[in-house]
């Protein structure tokens, strides 16, 4: 209980910042607004399949849906395999040449690793550039031993609309390789509602994992 009342004035605290600087945001800056559009659901689903050395492939689904400040997802086979999660948070943004989109999640975890995870997804956009991350902290409610950072930072350019390539990292529980920390190039395409991405670690330090990911969103 002590963990689950830690967490939630985390993500209370986050709640509060955000929702203070969004207000005043949208005084200095009328056309700061969430990247749905009013009364809209956006929805995306995901699928990375993982290829990972002497391990079995394994796909981890994500569905996420947005409307408003709302944002809610459902997580499998990410945190941990054979581990699920659900996630509610809010949305804010603001700025249109240099976009910044912060959403404060809370979730509970459960499964083969089972608690509640504060976290947080950033991303910041300047014309064809973006610097995002996916991060949480997992409190482990059976075992305090298993409380686990995830970390996933990417830079991208776009040289395109519908290509992209860059770099980046991973810190996770799902995979174990002879590295703590997964470091790698992506590259990627997009055509209509679809997004592939290719993403390989690792290639030069030990074996290389290969994940491939597709995404549908509207």
């Amino acid at each position: 209980m002590r963990t689950l009342r830690l967490s939630s004035r985390l993500v209370a605290a986050c709640l509060l910042a955000v929702q203070s600087q969004a207000q005043t945001s949208s005084q200095d800056n009328p056309d700061a607004t969430s990247n749905a559009a009013p009364g809209a659901w956006g929805v995306s689903v995901t699928a990375d399949g993982n290829a990972v050395p002497h391990s079995e492939f394994y796909v981890s689904p994500v569905i996420a849906t947005d409307h408003g400040w709302l944002h809610l997802e459902g997580r499998y086979n990410y945190e941990n395999q054979r581990t699920g999660s659900l996630w509610v948070g809010y949305n804010f943004s603001v700025g249109s040449t240099l976009a910044l989109r912060v959403t404060p999640i809370l979730g509970g975890v459960f499964g083969d690793t089972t608690g509640v995870a504060p976290g947080c997804e950033i991303s910041l956009t300047y014309k064809r550039l973006t610097i995002s991350s996916t991060q949480e902290y997992v409190f482990d409610t059976k075992d305090r031993s298993g409380n686990f950072f995830y970390s996933w930072p990417q830079l991208t350019y776009s040289p395109r609309e519908w290509v992209h390539f860059g770099i980046v990292a991973q810190r996770t529980k799902a995979y174990h390789t002879d590295l703590d920390v997964q470091r790698g190039v992506l590259a990627g395409f997009t055509h209509k509602k679809i997004t592939l991405t290719t993403y390989v670690f690792n290639a030069g330090w030990t074996e290389p994992t290969v994940v491939l990911e597709v995404v549908y969103s509207r």
